[in-house]
């Protein structure tokens, strides 16, 4: 049995943490709000889940130096954008000397970097042997109810990748270990913006032969960008690329699919994230790899054509055309 300390209890981190609980471990997530830590461990269960009650191995608190206390594994599920101000907060606590896995999906604005080479940053070594993660096709609202999953995980240290797996796996719970860490990073990234636009697509009506386009070509799309992070492009054949890309432009448990739905049904950006109520990761990494493909002079439309709604006001049917009429070339994979 492990202690963990388990940050951030948003719909993924609750269940996840309650994965954890269910096999064995001890695990306490913090919260930045002591209103909903409180609400938490009263209820047992997640406003958002609420068919599901928290294991007895589960608790919850605010105080950021009690969930870390004697913690043998720190897990977070925070948002991209917060894991450099995260873990600078951790670090005024105590120095990070445990295993540190991410379940966040993004690429950091300003910097391009990806979360694992954030954390590393922080941490004051490249690649840091301490850093894990794991990605791929899972939405919080089915793993809680135990239902089939299987994702991929990766760390700088093959330890830490054998650890992943034997922390989560479990009878509905599956982990692939893969090598190329930045690759498994990158795809859950990259695939929230192609679901923006595939919600786009699907809000105006354009048919499934349309979000078929979008995300096979969105697929090429993360190909061709993925080796601007030094990733192996077959890694994004796998869950972490073609698995996420499709759970996250088909399904109705989907943020950035219902997201991009909204903004064609004539929201605005940000009234639909409002709608939503929740974090919308996409939004945040479009610009992130439109600013990467532009340094590395890699063409990436969907992604440029999905900022240009979001942040530069263009109507998504003009985006549409101007998609269609880019000049053929041959199909290239």
């Amino acid at each position: 049995m492990k202690k963990i300390a388990y940050l951030g209890a948003g719909t993924w981190g609750f269940a996840l943490a309650t994965l954890l609980a269910r096999n064995g471990h001890s695990v306490k997530v913090w919260t930045r709000k002591p209103e909903f830590a409180q609400e938490l461990e009263k209820s047992r269960a997640h406003p958002k889940l609420p068919e599901s009650k928290a294991p007895p191995q589960l608790s919850f608190t605010s105080d950021l130096k009690v969930a870390l206390q004697g913690a043998d594994v720190i897990v977070e599920s925070v948002t991209s954008a917060g894991i450099r101000p995260v873990f600078s907060e951790v670090l005024k606590q105590m120095p990070i000397r445990v295993p540190v896995i991410l379940t966040s999906k993004g690429i950091e604005q300003k910097t391009q970097l990806l979360l694992p080479e954030v954390l590393s940053e922080l941490l004051g070594q490249a690649h840091s042997p301490l850093v894990g993660g794991m990605s791929g096709p899972s939405h919080a609202e089915e793993v809680i109810l135990e239902q089939p999953t299987s994702l991929v995980c990766s760390a700088y240290d093959p330890q830490v990748t054998k650890l992943i797996c034997e922390l989560f796996t479990a009878p509905t719970f599956r982990i692939y270990p893969n090598s190329d860490f930045h690759g498994v990073c990158f795809g859950g990234a990259m695939k929230n913006i192609i679901a923006i636009a595939c919600g786009i697509s699907d809000g105006m009506g354009s048919g499934d032969n349309a979000k078929a386009a979008l995300m096979t070509r969105g697929l090429h799309e993360m190909r061709k960008l993925s080796v601007a992070k030094k990733c192996r492009p077959e890694t994004l054949n796998g869950l972490s690329g073609m698995g996420d890309l499709c759970v996250t432009c088909m399904s109705r448990h989907s943020r950035n699919y219902r997201f991009g739905k909204l903004i064609a049904e004539g929201f605005s950006p940000e009234g639909a994230r409002q709608q939503i109520g929740m974090a919308i990761e996409g939004v945040y990494t479009c610009v992130s790899a439109r600013a990467l493909g532009r340094q590395h002079h890699i063409p990436i439309p969907i992604t440029e054509a999905t900022y240009e709604i979001l942040y530069g006001g263009l109507d998504p049917r003009e985006a549409v055309k101007a998609l269609l009429q880019r000049a053929i070339k041959e199909e290239h994979l």
